[in-house]
């Protein structure tokens, strides 16, 4: 790769500066909008089969999520979590009710919820959104061999690549450029062709220079 000019450094340093600012906000707004997909997907095809106090539970929390409320959505959540914890609306109402907490700024209980779905969750999927979920939070919180050990977990090959981009955005948050450039690099060998995050991940690629 060539030298970038002066031109394409300033947009990479913007980049990596909106990165800083706004990288939990894409990955809860990432973590929502699969949330939303797979919520409407299982209520298709799990209502019928699904204890009546459990579904009603859990509709009780998405009918919350509207109003945007932490605790309203927290309550309901838990109380899901309490009465029905093998239940698999469990486990989605704790991941939804983790990203309300976060927004609302109450990390502790975010990071309480992130850990009780992947302690209890019957699904492969949604045990590594929780945890990539939570080492993202790490990330923030400058935690980040805490954060290395989530995203050093073994995990399907379909999150090979979002595990790599953000073990990526870790390594080069603490400096190890090297490093990062691997992780970085294995991200975009493992991202499908379509997927619209390939272009961020390139752009954070050309923000580490060229290896020396």
């Amino acid at each position: 790769m060539s030298e970038l000019d002066l031109h394409e450094q300033e947009q990479v340093d913007a980049l990596k500066s909106w990165w800083k600012e706004n990288s939990n906000w894409v990955y809860g707004l990432v973590t929502v909008s699969l949330l939303a997909f797979a919520g409407s997907q299982f209520w298709k095809q799990h209502q019928a089969g699904q204890s009546t106090g459990a579904a009603s539970l859990y509709a009780e929390v998405m009918k919350q999520t509207a109003s945007g409320d932490d605790k309203r959505i927290g309550d309901a959540a838990d109380a899901l979590a309490e009465r029905f914890a093998d239940s698999p609306y469990a486990t989605r109402a704790q991941l939804l009710a983790a990203q309300i907490s976060q927004q609302a700024g109450d990390a502790t209980r975010a990071k309480a919820r992130l850990w009780w779905v992947i302690e209890h969750a019957d699904e492969d999927g949604l045990q590594h959104v929780a945890r990539l979920k939570l080492a993202a939070m790490l990330l923030d919180e400058k935690q980040y061999e805490d954060a290395l050990k989530h995203l050093a977990t073994a995990h399907p090959a379909a999150f090979d690549s979002v595990y790599a981009d953000l073990k990526g955005d870790v390594l080069s948050a603490m400096g190890k450029t090297d490093d990062a450039r691997i992780a970085y690099k294995q991200a975009l060998e493992k991202a499908d062709e379509q997927a619209v995050q390939r272009n961020l991940i390139q752009l954070k690629l050309d923000g580490l220079g060229n290896a020396k």
